[in-house]
């Protein structure tokens, strides 16, 4: 299928999902300009991996800088345009690896760099687990990479997953890499494709729950009027964790995680209270009018989980396919008492 646009899509990720990978084979798909990040070039990269608390502020400031200045020419650029990393993904890095006045310094020197900064049309987020992120790392055996730690990782896997949960200032695609391989098997490259020009507006949009074995997909666009109608979206659990993102902000709800997990134990106290008054009835011959009370807990139910979701930074659609995967290939023992 053949397609013009004049988008700038930007390609993110952990170091190690693929992303510069991802914009070169995307790049031939609409015959777009490339811009990729120059991260070599930084004279303190090597030693940052060896000794990262001693070299972390000139690494990440001489990476501002190089980034701000590669980014002002994207104005210049004819669009279409496609790069593999997005101006405030910095910001990540320098939660991660500073602290303290270093990290006071960062956040002034970035803020004041940003607002020169064009945003993108669209945001590809490719995201993986530490397990497959350190695989990838090792198979394409970078020298400066070779001392990169597990946890430094996890850190900046955890990062971005926070991040993207509360980004709206462009649309973002998000595709769990996990499971799949763009690079050798040519349809699941093309199913990527077809997931971009879907959520560019080029092409069909995607089912409403994705399959099992596939990579799980989330678009997150932020409308005009910061409302979410859930009726017009697909209804997948991404829409639902948007819209209580929005209607937290537009009610100035408490977001607090600890108070909410409270909140949800007493939902929970009134879904077993309406469950009770079911089993009476089913044990007394009485006649049963639980099931509106259990509907609408089990609702509030929904809603506490999707909030806490939320506020830890959590793919909740991704996390659930993840978990049902394990579960489908996981041998289930019976306990003893099933088993006399």
């Amino acid at each position: 299928m053949n397609h013009s646009t004049q988008a700038y899509i930007v390609i993110e990720g952990v170091i190690g999902v693929g992303k510069t990978t991802l914009a070169r084979m995307f790049r031939g798909e609409m015959g777009a300009q490339l811009v990729l990040e120059v991260f070599e070039e930084n004279p303190f990269l090597s030693d940052f991996y060896t000794d990262r608390s001693r070299y972390a502020f000139q690494t990440q400031i001489f990476f501002l800088l190089s980034r701000y200045h590669q980014q002002l020419q994207l104005a210049a650029i004819p669009r279409p345009l496609i790069s593999d990393y997005m101006f405030d993904k910095d910001r990540l890095f320098a939660q991660v690896n500073l602290d303290g006045d270093e990290l006071d310094t960062y956040y002034r020197v970035q803020e004041a760099l940003a607002e020169n900064i064009c945003t993108p049309d669209l945001i590809v987020y490719l995201r993986a687990d530490t397990e497959t992120l350190l695989n990838r790392i090792t198979a394409r055996d970078r020298p400066y990479e070779r001392n990169m730690e597990a946890a430094y990782i996890e850190s900046l896997r955890v990062a971005y997953e926070q991040f993207f949960a509360n980004y709206h200032a462009a649309p973002v695609l998000t595709i769990d890499t996990n499971n799949i391989d763009f690079v050798r098997n040519s349809e699941d490259f093309e199913d990527i494709v077809q997931r971009i020009w879907s959520a560019l507006g080029k092409g069909p949009r995607q089912p409403a729950l994705p399959g099992l074995n596939g990579g799980s997909t989330v678009i997150t666009t932020p409308p005009p009027d910061r409302r979410i109608v859930l009726e017009q979206t697909a209804r997948r659990l991404g829409d639902f964790q948007l819209f209580h993102r929005q209607l937290d902000r537009d009610k100035q709800f408490i977001t607090d995680p600890y108070i909410n997990f409270i909140l949800l134990q007493e939902e929970i106290g009134e879904l077993a209270s309406a469950f009770a008054q079911r089993w009476i009835a089913k044990h007394t011959d009485q006649p049963d009018s639980s099931l509106p009370a259990i509907r609408e807990e089990l609702a509030d139910v929904l809603a506490y989980v999707i909030k806490l979701a939320n506020y830890a930074g959590v793919d909740l659609e991704a996390a659930y396919l993840e978990k049902m995967r394990i579960n489908a290939d996981r041998t289930w023992r019976r306990s003893e008492s099933d088993e006399s």
